[in-house]
């Protein structure tokens, strides 16, 4: 998607959670008043590196963008995706140490709005639905944090797959999942290599635990899945 004009940028950001319950004319309003720049990104490049200062709000306007960490050994684990019209790193904008937590790559061809982060506190102050969801925004973001702390608290890959699965899972019986990220994404999700995410699945099938039909699985045995995981 690109933009022809001005107008379809401010739709976009209608739809941002930092904006929201604010209408198209009301953000264009806001924003042709707020020092802002929109720059634009090829697929692969770097946007932002960790512990770089977060000096500007960042919101994807077009396009998706990646968080990640590469560790000493040059692997690279992926941390989030984050598509328009989602912020970056929004929760680190302020704070003792706002730095980025993660490297921001393109995922895409993108485009994304930066405001300083002086502008953006006197946007807060002008707007009280702006500083509204500015605080909702970021104690989403500290719920999300905890959960994810939780769930890497699991020490192997099948605790892991375990909890993935019942976390989707919403029935007390046999539950069919259809998984929303492909085995691959699963893999750079859980910090695994592919072939040791596959081993793992094929172990709980063997086990009767699962059944797998390529992006389908069904769970046979909920109550052996919970055990995994206590």
């Amino acid at each position: 998607m690109k933009f022809h004009t001005n107008g379809e940028m401010f739709n976009v950001l209608g739809k941002c959670p930092l904006f929201k319950g604010l209408s198209e004319a009301e953000v264009e309003t806001l924003l042709k008043a707020t020092p802002n720049s929109v720059r634009s990104f090829s697929k692969g490049q770097t946007i932002a590196q960790r512990d770089e200062e977060v000096r500007f709000l960042c919101v994807v306007v077009n396009g998706s963008v990646k968080g990640e960490m590469v560790d000493f050994s040059g692997k690279i684990l992926k941390i989030e995706e984050i598509n328009a019209p989602m912020p970056i790193a929004h929760a680190f904008l302020f704070g003792e140490r706002n730095r980025f937590p993660v490297d921001v790559v393109a995922l895409t061809d993108c485009k994304i709005l930066f405001i300083p982060r002086q502008e953006y506190m006197h946007l807060m102050q002008k707007n009280i639905q702006v500083m509204s969801n500015y605080l909702n925004a970021i104690s989403s973001r500290a719920q999300f944090l905890s959960g994810k702390l939780w769930f890497l608290s699991f020490k192997t890959i099948k605790e892991k797959v375990a909890h993935y699965l019942l976390s989707l899972s919403r029935s007390e019986v046999k539950t069919t999942i259809l998984l929303p990220k492909t085995h691959q994404e699963l893999a750079e999700y859980f910090g695994v290599t592919r072939p040791a995410l596959a081993r793992v699945l094929g172990e709980l099938e063997q086990e009767g635990i699962i059944s797998i039909n390529r992006r389908e699985i069904v769970i046979l045995d909920k109550r052996r899945l919970v055990e995994l995981v206590k």
